[in-house]
């Protein structure tokens, strides 16, 4: 039951999930369609890439991972799938896991930026025909959110590594490679909001980030009586 409330959360939600195939590098992503408890099995998207069918067709296995609200959310998918269609669209029905990692993962802290001090940033890559920009809205040691103007999620995908995340601190500006966790598109602020993890911080970025993280924890301490954190 617990499986399946779960596993409903990243359905109601429409969390992005991220597969991987053993062995191989290339990520896919895919959405929980419907969690079919009396049949013990779930329905799940087609794959963007879509070539990673080929992949459940040679019956190789597979792991996925979502996060929902912070918390990341695996489990192994060991036996084969069935490829069918739902709604006319292209699907694959997969055995219900017995087991599901269940992980938070905020245990860093995570220091929002006041409107008056948004940082900006630049998101670029061999992926990308063209860099992004936008603002900084909060940061942790391992990752930060971002705010995008207009909707850019058919330019960009969950699960990628962009080569060139570059941030102006207010010490100077950093560069680093980043991986795009999650990103939702709010139509009434015509804006995308994208959540990154810094992926291989060199010491000196490392350094970087806990020096501007601490200082906003610092000020935020100083400030949380005003209500403002």
């Amino acid at each position: 039951m617990e499986i399946v409330a779960t596993l409903r959360q990243l359905q109601q939600a429409h969390d992005p999930l991220i597969i991987t195939f053993h062995e191989r590098n290339q990520r896919f992503q895919s959405y929980l369609i419907e969690v079919d408890r009396d049949r013990s099995r779930l329905t799940l998207d087609e794959m963007i890439p879509s070539d990673g069918e080929r992949y459940l067709l040679n019956g190789e296995t597979f792991r996925i991972e979502a996060f929902h609200e912070g918390v990341r959310v695996a489990w192994e998918c060991p036996q084969a799938v069935q490829i069918t269609e739902h709604q006319g669209a292209r699907c694959y029905l997969s055995p219900m896991p017995d087991q599901v990692h269940y992980h938070q993962r905020r245990n860093a802290f995570r220091a929002q930026l006041k409107l008056t001090e948004q940082i900006k940033v630049e998101l670029a890559g061999t992926r990308l025909k063209s860099p992004l920009s936008g603002q900084m809205l909060d940061i942790s040691a391992t990752g930060c959110k971002l705010r995008i103007p207009v909707d850019v999620t058919q330019r960009l995908q969950t699960g990628q590594v962009y080569e060139r995340f570059t941030a102006e601190l207010p010490f100077g500006a950093m560069t680093t490679s980043v991986e795009l966790r999650h990103m939702q598109y709010e139509e009434k602020l015509d804006a995308t909001f994208v959540g990154l993890r810094f992926h291989r911080l060199s010491g000196l970025e490392q350094r970087q980030v806990e020096r501007f993280v601490y200082q906003l924890q610092r000020e935020a301490r100083r400030t949380e009586g005003d209500g403002l954190f």
